[in-house]
């Protein structure tokens, strides 16, 4: 087996939009393991959402981040034609602030070579050799990450406000998003736990698994 790696982020703002959420943007308190998996394709360069399935990732939040709430511009679709006015409304959207976590990656279960968990160490060894686009972002295009860099498991020891799998948790958290239509898109429940924990508990590790 190899060792996990870990990564620290740290992203100014940002919103985690809650699946479920209609008349308001509701965010989840942390990010979800779908939206994590998003960003390190991102990072590496891969467009092929499957590639990489059977990663699996753990997430531990070292801030307590502020919420706020914006009034902006929202889309929803009741007419055909794109620009019609009837597509854009205001809304409110709960915003995240000082988001810094941990992000384990582990790729024991993956059947390709190379691996996420090694393509991010190459990405960061040799980012010359990195063939990527855009900007690297946490929850929405605009939200960029200030900072993303690999870390010692220990790093920042303290306490670590866990995401742990749990059929009786209070967040249901997206692990695969189906952006056509929703009906792929696959959840698990989770509770926010406080521990010193490192390595990451068995129950903070999530598989990134597609439903077909």
């Amino acid at each position: 087996m190899i060792a996990p790696l870990t990564l620290y982020l740290d992203v100014p703002f940002t919103t985690f939009r809650e699946s479920h959420a209609r008349e308001m943007g509701k965010t989840y308190p942390v990010p979800p393991p779908a939206t994590v998996y998003g960003m390190l394709l991102s990072l590496v360069g891969e467009t092929n959402v499957y590639r990489h399935c059977g990663v699996e990732l753990a997430i531990a939040m070292l801030s307590s981040p502020k919420k706020s709430r914006i009034l902006r511009q929202m889309r929803r679709f009741k007419n055909v034609d794109f620009s019609h006015p009837e597509n854009v409304i205001p809304c409110y959207q709960e915003i995240l602030s000082n988001v810094k976590c941990l992000i384990w990656v582990r790729s024991d279960e993956e059947k390709i070579q190379p691996s996420l968990r090694d393509r991010i160490q190459l990405a960061f060894d040799h980012p010359e050799l990195v063939r990527r686009f855009g900007c690297l972002f946490l929850g929405e295009s605009d939200q960029l990450i200030k900072t993303i860099k690999l870390v010692s498991e220990d790093y920042l020891e303290g306490v670590r406000k866990w995401a742990i799998r749990d059929n009786r948790g209070r967040f249901t958290l997206p692990y695969w998003v189906d952006h056509v239509g929703s009906g792929n898109t696959r959840f698990l429940r989770y509770r926010i736990e406080e521990m010193p924990s490192s390595p990451p508990p068995n129950l903070a590790w999530t598989i990134i698994q597609s439903p077909i």
